[in-house]
């Protein structure tokens, strides 16, 4: 199969909130993601305020590009947590810089979503907006190794 190649143009941006990437303390943090008024009108959004929590595909436009670890290291590079390959781990090290975060939608006023705890930056450009769906979550159980749950466990607490 050949690599294909495809345009992708941000619907939003991110407006506010926090404006340098980190690895915890999310919590309570508050931003506006701003649909492009260009391109589409409030009917795109009615709705949407039905829903407690939305998913966002956003791009991380911060990352350095030639930090790009697809070889199996070390979650935040922690010698107790065993070493994984690029596609066992979340951050922002990936090649298509995609990320994805489930967030608190408090409130739409027109094109503007207010969001509690969306764990992108001020400027990060938007690609997808949906709404969680309870039943798009995970089936059955859920397995994880213990290094998440003790790498995560400030992730959403709130700054220090």
């Amino acid at each position: 199969m050949a690599d294909e190649l495809f345009t992708v143009v941000p619907v939003a941006h991110v407006f506010g909130g926090r404006s340098e990437p980190g690895d915890d303390y999310w919590g309570g943090s508050r931003a506006i993601i701003r649909i492009d008024g260009e391109r589409f009108t409030p009917g795109a959004v009615v709705g949407l305020d039905a829903f407690s929590h939305i998913e966002v595909v956003f791009r991380f436009h911060l990352t350095d590009p030639t930090d790009v670890h697809a070889e199996p290291r070390r979650p935040r590079d922690n010698p107790a947590w065993p070493a994984g390959g690029i596609f066992a781990h979340r951050n922002m090290r990936r090649l298509n810089w995609l990320g994805v975060s489930r967030c608190r939608l408090l409130g739409v006023d027109g094109l503007d979503l207010h969001v509690e705890e969306l764990d992108a930056v001020d400027g990060t450009p938007v690609l997808d907006i949906k709404p969680w769906f309870v039943e798009m979550g995970p089936r059955g159980n859920v397995r994880q190794p213990s290094w998440p749950t003790e790498m995560l466990a400030d992730y959403f607490s709130p700054p220090r």
